[in-house]
């Protein structure tokens, strides 16, 4: 592997996932770029030529194809997850994983608040009342009141504490976590002590093998038939089967979600109901964010190409 101070000059970069015309044009002018879903010919006649993966949090790249690649140095992943990674497998062949922490967390926070008080007051079962015309028939129901509910944040990391930060205005704010963080706000054990003593359950956990279906049919029952489950995390850490049985079942009052377990598919009974707020994937997706994230995969690009120390490099096993 090339090491600190040791530059390399056109190096082939093979792109897994979508980017913006800026970043592809930025990552052309830094080495060979490859958009392609690498199959085994290409492979056999490409494979020792690729030094640099870029790809998102919800692609990844699998342990295959990182084990094809025997000169790959760097995976730089546009986005904040890196549960698509196999991490302890590209750590024992020496191979560096980069995100974007950091420059996303108000983005997800402030689309949490949103997804709260678009449920709550339920906003788009409003604006179809206005656009359809059904306003001049009469008003629609009431919805609920966010101010005085009582909100639990699954995971008080940088985005957990971005949210926790933003409800405070709106109510008390409790979380749980894997450990207690050094913060005046209520702890619970674990996710079902959480949902018990919350109105509202927001998601805000990474995921992992440990996070998988940590929201299960328990924590849903916890909350109970008042209680709303908002999601920005990862659709993995959510059990979609047993959220929608507790949404049909009315175990539950409602969902905002973000991700989903197979996106961009969303369970039919998800979309149906009158009782979710559906959002695909957006918590980043703002132009202003989208270009700082850019920019930070460019940065550990350059230091990578140039052996020099990366700005956000994931810790390995």
């Amino acid at each position: 592997m090339t090491g600190f101070g040791e530059v390399m000059t056109n190096p082939m970069i093979l792109q897994l996932s979508p980017m913006s015309a800026d970043l592809e044009a930025a990552l052309d002018a830094r080495g060979e770029r490859v958009r392609i879903d690498p199959d085994p010919a290409w492979l056999a006649a490409n494979a020792e030529r690729v030094r640099v993966i870029v790809t998102g949090g919800q692609t990844g790249a699998s342990r295959g194809l990182v084990e094809a690649l025997p000169n790959l140095g760097l995976i730089a992943i546009n986005g904040v997850g890196y549960d698509k990674v196999d991490i302890g497998h590209v750590a024992a062949r020496g191979v560096t994983v980069t995100n974007t922490l950091g420059v996303l967390t108000d983005d997800v926070a402030d689309l949490a608040i949103g997804l709260v008080i678009g449920l709550l007051r339920d906003l788009p079962r409003a604006d179809a009342h206005v656009r359809s015309s059904a306003w001049v028939n009469g008003d629609m129901p009431f919805a609920r009141k966010v101010t005085g509910r009582r909100f639990g944040i699954v995971g008080l990391g940088r985005i957990g504490s971005a949210i926790a930060d933003r409800l405070r205005a709106f109510g008390p704010v409790a979380y749980t976590g894997r450990s207690r963080k050094p913060v005046e706000l209520p702890f619970h054990a674990d996710a079902a002590a959480l949902a018990t003593a919350s109105d509202v359950l927001i998601v805000a956990a990474a995921a992992s093998a440990e996070t998988r279906h940590l929201i299960d049919s328990r924590v849903l029952e916890a909350l109970g038939p008042g209680g709303v489950l908002v999601n920005v995390a990862r659709g993995s850490v959510v059990d979609e089967d047993a959220l929608v049985e507790a949404i049909r079942e009315r175990r539950i009052a409602g969902a905002a979600l973000d991700v989903f377990a197979d996106e961009p598919n969303v369970p039919a009974a998800l979309i149906d109901s009158d009782r979710t707020m559906l959002t695909p994937h957006i918590a980043s997706a703002t132009v202003e964010t989208r270009a700082a994230m850019a920019a930070l995969v460019l940065d550990n690009i350059d230091a990578f190409l140039a052996g020099r120390p990366l700005p956000t490099p994931i810790p390995l096993p």
